[in-house]
């Protein structure tokens, strides 16, 4: 009877796994299928991958000025920071761009 019910639990999820791939299959061949894009689909791209750098990076100057002035040190943490979360966000502009392009 146990058994059973680990079954049933596997059954569910696989089912369950099925339905996801099947989900995720059928946006990406709609996504393939509209040939041309609009504007409005770049406008949002450079404004995503605009966002994905900027905000990464002003996180790391916040941080880095707070550090500066609590942890004085030789170098300084908020060119550090600076240049960690712009690398951050060129990583993640560049995740998203590659996404889109249909290269996942």
């Amino acid at each position: 009877m146990a058994g059973n019910k680990r079954d049933d639990e596997r059954e569910g999820r696989e089912a369950h796994f099925r339905s996801a791939i099947s989900d995720k299959s059928a946006r990406k061949i709609r996504a393939r299928a509209e040939a041309e894009r609009s504007i409005w689909f770049w406008l949002g791209m450079m404004g995503l991958v605009g966002w994905s750098v900027a905000v990464p990076t002003l996180l790391g100057v916040f941080i880095g000025a707070w550090l500066d002035r609590v942890y004085p040190a030789e170098v300084s943490w908020t060119l550090t920071l600076l240049l960690l979360g712009l690398g951050i966000g060129c990583v993640q502009a560049w995740y998203w761009v590659k996404k889109e392009s249909g290269d996942e």
